[in-house]
C-alpha cells in the first residue's frame, strides 16, 4: 500500500481528497503546512508527496527545495487556476507533476498512479532483462535503472523520476535526436497530458544537476523546433 502525503492549509481539500486516496487504497496522511509536514518526513519519508503551493510557514516550493536536498521521491503540485509562473518554477525546482486548481479528483489519482508506476519501473520492482533495467554507459555517464543511481565523471547525480527517464531515453541513443513529443510519451502516461513547456523545464533542471557536478556539461543539445539530442563525450 502505498503512502500518499497531502500538503494544504484547505481542510476541505485535505478532508475530500484523504477520503477519495483511501478509497482507492492509498494510506494518507495529510498536513495543514509545509513546516509540519517537513518534520514528519525528516522522521518517515512517504511514497509521494502533494503539495499546495501557498501556505503558511512554509510555503510549497520552499518544502520542495528542502525535500529535493535528500529525496527524489516524486511530488506533484497543486496550483491556482492561472499562476504559470508557480507552475514553471516548482517544475525547474524538481516537481514531477502539477494540477490546477479546482481539479478533478480523478484526474488526480490518475496522475498519482501514472507517477507512482514510474518510480516503480525506476526502483526496479518491474523487473525485466530489458535495455531500460540494465546498467548504461555513455562516456563520462554512468546510469543504473535498478538503483535510480546517475554518476557523471564518478560523481553522482540525483535526479527526479521525471528526469531519469528523460535522461535515459536521450541517453540509449547517441546522436538520435527525441522529439518533445517523444520525450512526454517517455516520461508520462498515456492519460496525462503535459504541454512542451514541462518538457523544456524538466531538461533545464536536468541540465542544471549535471552542471552541479561539471560546469561544462554540455551532452544534451537543444534543436530548436524539433527536440533534443544526446552526444556521447
Amino acid at each position: 500500500m502505498s503512502k500518499i502525503a497531502l500538503v494544504d492549509d484547505d481542510r476541505n481539500i485535505l478532508t475530500s481528497v484523504s477520503i477519495t486516496l483511501e478509497a482507492e487504497g492509498f494510506e494518507v496522511e495529510t498536513y495543514n503546512d509545509g513546516q509540519q509536514a517537513l518534520d514528519a518526513f525528516n522522521k518517515k519519508l512517504p511514497d509521494m508527496a502533494v503539495l499546495d503551493i501557498k501556505m503558511p510557514r512554509m510555503d510549497g516550493m520552499d518544502l520542495l527545495q528542502r525535500l529535493r536536498q535528500k529525496t527524489s521521491m516524486p511530488v506533484i503540485f497543486l496550483t491556482s487556476k492561472d499562476d504559470e509562473i508557480d507552475e514553471v518554477l516548482g517544475l525547474r525546482m524538481g516537481a514531477d507533476d502539477y494540477v490546477k486548481k479546482p481539479f478533478s479528483q480523478r484526474l488526480l489519482v490518475e496522475r498519482i498512479r501514472a507517477l507512482l508506476r514510474r518510480q516503480e519501473a525506476v526502483d526496479g520492482e518491474i523487473v525485466g532483462d530489458t535495455e531500460d533495467t540494465k546498467i548504461m554507459e555513455r562516456g563520462e555517464l554512468t546510469m543504473d535503472p535498478l538503483r535510480h543511481s546517475v554518476s557523471w565523471k564518478g560523481q553522482d547525480v540525483t535526479l527526479t523520476v521525471t528526469e531519469f527517464l528523460l535522461l535515459q531515453a536521450l541517453a540509449q541513443r547517441p546522436g538520435f535526436v527525441k522529439s518533445r513529443d517523444q520525450l512526454m510519451d517517455v516520461a508520462y502516461d498515456d492519460q496525462v497530458y503535459v504541454d512542451d513547456r514541462t518538457i523544456d523545464s524538466h531538461i533545464k533542471r536536468l541540465r542544471k544537476k549535471m552542471r552541479s557536478v561539471d560546469r561544462d556539461f554540455s551532452a544534451i543539445e537543444t534543436l530548436y523546433g524539433i527536440g533534443y539530442r544526446y552526444n556521447e563525450e
